[in-house]
C-alpha cells in the first residue's frame, strides 16, 4: 500500500510539474493566439501555420528513443551510453537541420517564398540541440524533472512573450517563427547549468545498434504522430488555400492546445515512472485513471464556456468558431489514454505495436480531413474527435484489460532486476 501512495505521489507531483509548465507555455500561447487574430489577416496565418506543419513534421525526428535508452541505462553502462548518445545526437540534430535548409530553398524556388523562408529560420533551432540533450536525459533519470519542466517552460513561454511584443509591431508571419531561434540558447544554457556533463574521451562507446533496434520504431511512431498533428494543416491549405489554413490553425490551436500539452507532459512524466513498475498492468490502470481524472473537469470547463471566451479573446470576427473549439476539446480524453498506453508499450519493449496503431489513426485522420473539408470547419473538428476516439479506444482496450505475454519483456536494461531500472536520486546537501 506504501509503494503504491508512494508511486502514485510521485507520478502525481512529476506530473503536475510537467502539467504546469505545459499549461504556463500554453497560456502564453493563448496570448499569441490573440495578439496575432488581432494583428493579421488570415492569409498571413496561413503561410506561417503551414510552415509550423512542416518543421514539426521534421522536428518529430529529434523524438528517437536516444534519450530513453540514457534514462533506463544500467548504472555500469551508463558512461558508454551517454558517449554514444552525445554522438547520435549531433548525426540527427546536424542532418536534420540540412534538409530543413534544403527544403526550405526548395520551396523557395517552387514559388513558394515566404514558407521556405519560414522553413529556412527554423532549421537553426536544431543546431543548439545537441549539446544538451544528454544533459536532459540525465537530469530525468535522476528525477529532476520539476527543473527541466521549469526550464522547459521558461523557453516556451519567452518565445510566446517575444511573438506577442513582436505582432503588435510588426504583423508578419516571421513572429511566429523567429522567437523559437532566439529562445534556443536560453535552453541550452540553462540544461547544461541544471546537469553537467561532458564527454570523456576515455570513455569507451556504447554499441550504436541497440539505439537503432530500439529507436527506428519509436522515429516511425513520432513522425507518424507528428504527421498525425499537422498533415491535416498541409491538407487544408493544399485543398482550400492559404486563408482557410489560418482560420482553421486558430480553430484548432484554441480547441487542440489543452489535449497536446497535457499529453506531451504525461508522455515525459510516464516513462520513467513506469520504468519502475514491477505490475505493469496495474500501473497502466492506475496512471490511466489518474490522467483522466486530472484532465476531465478541465475539458468540460473549456467546452461549455468557448463560446464566451473565444469571442472576448480572438475578437467578434472568429465568434463562428468557438462551436468547433468546443467540440474539439473531448479529443483530450482518448489521446490521454492513449499517451498512458503508448509509455507502458514502450517500457515493455513493444513500441512498434504504438507505431501501428498511431499509423492506423494518422491515415484514418488524413482521409476524414479530405473528406470532410468540403462541408467546413465543423465537420472537420467532428470527424476529428469520432475518428481519434474510435480508433484509441479500441486499441487501448486490450491493454488495459488483459496483461500481455510480453509484459515480463522490460526495456532491456531493466530485464534481469527491477532496481537496476529503478532512477538514481541525487545526494541530498
Amino acid at each position: 500500500m506504501s509503494n503504491f501512495t508512494s508511486g502514485t505521489s510521485s507520478l502525481l507531483a512529476n506530473l503536475l510539474a510537467f502539467g504546469a509548465s505545459e499549461v504556463s507555455g500554453k497560456a502564453t500561447r493563448l496570448l499569441v493566439v490573440v495578439a496575432i487574430s488581432r494583428t493579421m489577416d488570415a492569409e498571413s496565418v496561413g503561410y506561417a501555420a503551414a510552415a509550423l506543419a512542416l518543421g514539426e513534421v521534421l522536428k518529430s525526428l529529434t523524438e528517437n528513443g536516444i534519450g530513453q535508452r540514457v534514462i533506463a541505462a544500467h548504472k555500469d553502462d551508463l558512461e558508454a551510453v551517454c558517449c554514444a548518445a552525445h554522438r547520435l545526437f549531433w548525426g540527427v540534430c546536424v542532418t536534420l537541420s540540412a534538409v530543413q535548409m534544403c527544403l526550405g530553398v526548395g520551396l523557395h524556388y517552387a514559388g513558394h517564398m515566404t514558407v521556405g523562408a519560414l522553413v529556412g529560420l527554423m532549421a537553426i533551432e536544431y543546431l543548439f540541440m545537441p549539446a544538451g540533450l544528454v544533459q536532459v536525459a540525465l537530469a530525468m533519470r535522476e528525477d529532476r524533472l520539476k527543473r527541466v519542466a521549469v526550464i522547459s517552460a521558461v523557453q516556451v513561454s519567452g518565445a510566446n512573450l517575444i511573438t506577442v511584443a513582436l505582432a503588435f509591431t510588426w504583423a508578419s508571419p516571421i513572429v511566429l517563427i523567429l522567437p523559437r531561434v532566439l529562445t534556443a540558447p536560453i535552453w541550452l544554457a540553462a540544461v547544461r547549468r541544471l546537469r553537467p556533463w561532458k564527454r570523456s574521451r576515455k570513455a569507451a562507446m556504447a554499441p550504436i545498434r541497440p539505439f537503432l533496434t530500439y529507436g527506428l520504431p519509436v522515429v516511425g511512431i513520432e513522425l507518424v504522430k507528428s504527421l498525425r498533428l499537422h498533415a491535416d494543416k498541409i491538407v487544408v491549405g493544399a485543398l482550400l488555400g492559404p486563408k482557410a489554413l489560418g482560420i482553421y490553425f486558430l480553430a484548432f490551436n484554441a480547441g487542440l492546445s489543452l489535449a497536446t500539452s497535457y499529453c506531451a507532459a504525461l508522455g515525459i512524466v510516464l516513462f520513467p515512472h513506469l520504468c519502475q513498475e514491477a505490475d505493469q498492468l496495474k500501473a497502466l490502470r492506475r496512471t490511466a485513471g489518474l490522467s483522466i481524472a486530472c484532465i476531465l473537469p478541465f475539458v468540460l470547463l473549456q467546452a461549455i464556456f468557448a463560446p464566451y471566451y473565444v469571442p472576448l479573446l480572438l475578437g467578434a470576427k472568429w465568434a463562428h468558431i468557438a462551436p468547433t473549439v468546443s467540440v474539439l476539446c473531448f479529443a483530450a480524453l482518448p489521446l490521454s489514454i492513449w499517451t498512458a498506453v503508448a509509455a507502458s508499450l514502450r517500457v515493455s519493449r513493444r513500441p512498434k505495436v504504438e507505431f501501428g496503431v498511431t499509423l492506423i489513426l494518422t491515415i484514418a485522420l488524413i482521409l476524414s480531413a479530405v473528406i470532410s473539408a468540403p462541408y467546413g470547419l465543423g465537420a472537420m473538428a467532428t470527424a476529428y474527435v469520432v475518428t481519434t476516439t474510435i480508433i484509441l479506444f479500441a486499441a487501448a482496450l486490450p491493454h488495459l484489460t488483459t496483461a500481455s505475454s510480453s509484459t515480463s519483456e522490460r526495456f532491456d536494461p531493466c530485464l534481469n532486476l527491477q532496481s537496476s531500472c529503478r532512477v538514481s536520486t541525487p545526494p541530498k546537501r
